[in-house]
């Protein structure tokens, strides 16, 4: 990775030109390419199926004006005299996909290869700072900034100390205080940050995706803020209208998690969690991404997973993309894994990636297919609540109303 600028905080640090800094990482990044657009004639696209983010429907069609939904219904109620009508047979129409725990940024991931495989919407969640962008014929791209921690506590053994030349830097911004931590939250609130999140891991997890394949220095346990400094990031974003994910992995960061009211864990844990965490998380209404592809390999994964959902935890989809194993747009494997270890039904899980997720963004009707939402839209040949794999490589996705790929021929 070429190096980029690195940002430290820190109590001599100068608040405006630290927020100035983080927002001009964004000119490091290449920009995505322009989709070619379907211009601005009206378009109708019927299917066999039509997913709308809640329910499956048959007999279906949606008008898309202007690069946003303008109708959507039964087919012989949905017109336009100008509308091009294209029908794509048998097949399956979807919202498009968002992803709400990735780090394309960092990692420098193609943003174009990952909307062509069916995720229009990305949440990066630890990374460099960027305006929003996307949403039209491109990635919608949306960040947190850095992940908040202290000196020396993950992600810095992992990913490199900032300040130190390992071109990590942007990933991690330690405080030292709870004065540091507010003054944190509020810069990255002001450089449009879409959540704060925040590392509570001690690390040494067998299995963890992101300690495999990436040597720590200094071997765990590392250091993670106190309840303190938790607390007082929950408190400034909720004062600012913002959300705070925790990045846990294993009883003692959970525990720390619930005690400052953090809304949502980044991960379903790796390690086991007693019941009676997982059960005061439920009752607290935490949301919690699952990943559960990515930490396959950790022994408690499978079992927090199904406790989670026989106590009625809200389960949300959300692959890490950049990670080596995972796919760079919809991962079928997490859907899989979703649906055997919750019990959640195909269209249950598919309204966590969509609807639901728009929800969780602020930004409803993102991911659904009703009047008024972008037109971000996902086709596979087929019926997809029968074979996720499908929805792997889309045989057409739309952003904002522009075709990104067409492999119907219509």
């Amino acid at each position: 990775m070429d190096s980029k600028p690195i940002i430290r905080f820190g109590l001599r640090q100068n608040p405006i030109l630290t927020v100035l800094l983080l927002i001009g990482i964004i000119g490091t990044f290449p920009q995505q390419t322009r989709a070619a657009g379907n211009g601005s004639k009206p378009l109708i696209l019927q299917a066999a199926r039509v997913f709308d983010g809640v329910n499956m429907n048959t007999d279906y069609a949606v008008l898309i004006v202007d690069g946003k939904v303008a109708g959507a219904g039964p087919s012989r109620q949905v017109r336009n005299n100008g509308a091009r009508i294209v029908d794509l047979g048998d097949a399956t129409l979807l919202p498009g996909f968002i992803e709400l725990h990735g780090h394309l940024a960092f990692q420098n991931v193609p943003r174009e290869t990952v909307l062509r495989h069916g995720v229009t919407t990305v949440r990066d969640v630890g990374g460099p700072l960027l305006a929003p962008s996307g949403g039209d014929g491109r990635l919608r791209l949306l960040t947190a900034g850095p992940i908040i921690t202290v000196p020396g506590g993950y992600p810095i053994p992992v990913f490199g100390q900032p300040g130190h030349g390992h071109g990590h830097g942007e990933v991690a911004a330690p405080v030292e205080s709870v004065e540091q931590a507010r003054q944190l939250v509020q810069h990255l609130v002001a450089g449009s940050a879409a959540v704060i999140k925040i590392a509570l891991e001690p690390g040494g997890e067998e299995g963890a995706s992101w300690s495999t394949g990436h040597p720590a220095s200094p071997p765990p346990p590392w250091p993670m803020p106190s309840q303190e400094i938790v607390r007082a990031v929950v408190e400034e974003a909720h004062k600012l209208g913002k959300q705070v994910s925790a990045h846990v992995a294993e009883p003692k960061g959970v525990a720390r998690a619930l005690a400052a009211g953090v809304d949502e864990w980044a991960h379903v844990p790796c390690e086991p969690i007693p019941d009676e965490l997982l059960d005061e998380a439920v009752q607290q209404g935490v949301r919690i991404i699952t990943t559960i592809d990515t930490l396959s390999h950790c022994r408690g994964i499978h079992a927090n997973a199904a406790k989670l959902a026989s106590l009625g935890a809200q389960l949300y989809y959300g692959a890490e993309i950049a990670h080596t194993e995972i796919p760079w747009g919809i991962d079928a494997q997490e859907l899989h894994l979703m649906a055997h270890l919750t019990g959640m039904t195909p269209l249950e899980v598919f309204r966590t990636a969509t609807s639901k997720a728009g929800e969780v963004l602020g930004l409803a009707p993102l991911g659904t297919l009703s009047v008024g939402a972008p037109a971000d839209l996902i086709a596979v040949k087929g019926n997809a609540l029968e074979n996720f794999k499908r929805l792997e490589s889309p045989d057409w996705v739309m952003s904002g109303g522009k075709i990104v790929v067409n492999y119907f021929g219509r």
